[in-house]
């Protein structure tokens, strides 16, 4: 079932944060913002006035970026969240604790890139783990707030990446073979069947809720030397700084598919946006995506899965 390609918006040549509808009134989470495309996203929607929920894994690095949004938009409403989601005892804490009846948008975008082998706090292939189960579990959590809210917004961050491999249903956690690369390519495939069966079953049972994947190209964030860093590869660390610095787009660029998606009125369900130019950079625009990551029973393979490694179950959305 090819939904995505067919209900697609229309290019959007030079969209940018100026085209932002007034948020005034609505709630955002926005994970992973302490920095890059996430913090850009964060500061844009409490700049046209949401209250933002930073959800971070550090307090420091979390605390310090509500400090900075605070001292450049001083009427900006954002408080900070501790989320670690590598730790499913910590996304339960997350959203137990989460203040507010209702929740506008949820952004899932922290991530995890090409990190040598390891696993979360609950035995987690750590890419997937975070990429993907994190969110599982944190969209879910959250799911009564978000259908407490009209027209509420479920943006999954994926990347282009993702075309380089499917999931593997019998081996999710990179179990017989790992390569950082494909596990990546896996986790980001994996948000994008999970962005699918969710508007499925928003559909399915009558929902206002719209659930969309958006990509932000090549951008310059401190993801991209994660890995390095991890394994003390300093000449790969310095080479990727600088292609971040001579080929990448900024991350103010990178972070205006999300908030594309997260913002603009008519945005379809199970739509995927990302740059104009070649998936690279640009202004956003309908993104190309693997077929795979519209094959309906892979989408209620990998919920079915998800659901027995989180615990997480989405009672309201049943199959």
């Amino acid at each position: 079932m090819d939904r995505g390609h067919r209900r697609r918006e229309p290019a959007m040549p030079g969209w940018n944060t100026q085209d932002i509808p007034d948020q005034s009134g609505r709630v955002a989470v926005v994970t992973g913002a302490n920095s890059g495309i996430g913090l850009v996203t964060a500061r844009e929607l409490a700049r046209k006035g949401a209250r933002v929920v930073l959800a971070c894994r550090s307090e420091a690095r979390g605390n310090a970026a509500v400090d900075r949004l605070r001292a450049e938009l001083p009427d900006a409403r954002v408080e900070l969240g501790r989320l670690d989601l590598g730790d499913l005892a910590s996304v339960r804490e997350f959203a137990a604790g989460f203040p507010y009846e209702r929740l506008d948008v949820l952004v899932d975008n922290a991530g995890v890139m090409a990190l040598p082998y390891g696993t979360t706090a609950d035995g987690f292939e750590t890419q997937f783990g975070v990429n993907h189960l994190g969110h599982f579990a944190l969209t879910g959590l959250l799911l009564p707030a978000l259908l407490a809210a009209p027209e509420a917004r479920v943006v999954v961050v994926s990347s282009g990446m993702h075309a380089l491999a499917n999931i593997d249903i019998n081996d999710l956690n990179s179990e017989r073979r790992y390569r950082r690369w494909i596990a990546y390519a896996r986790s980001k495939t994996a948000n994008l069947l999970f962005t699918h069966e969710l508007a499925r079953r928003a559909a399915a049972h009558g929902t206002d809720l719209v659930a969309a994947a958006a990509h932000p190209g090549y951008a310059a964030t401190n993801l991209q030397t994660t890995g390095p860093l991890a394994e003390g590869r300093r000449v790969a660390e310095r080479l990727v700084r600088i292609a971040n610095r001579v080929v990448a787009q900024p991350a103010e660029a990178g972070a205006l598919p999300i908030l594309y998606a997260a913002t603009e009125p008519g945005v379809q369900p199970d739509s995927f946006t990302g740059p104009h130019i070649s998936m690279w950079r640009g202004a956003p625009a309908p993104s190309w995506r693997a077929p795979w990551t519209l094959n309906d029973v892979a989408g209620q393979r990998l919920w079915a899965a998800s659901e027995e490694l989180t615990g997480v179950t989405y009672g309201t959305l049943k199959a």
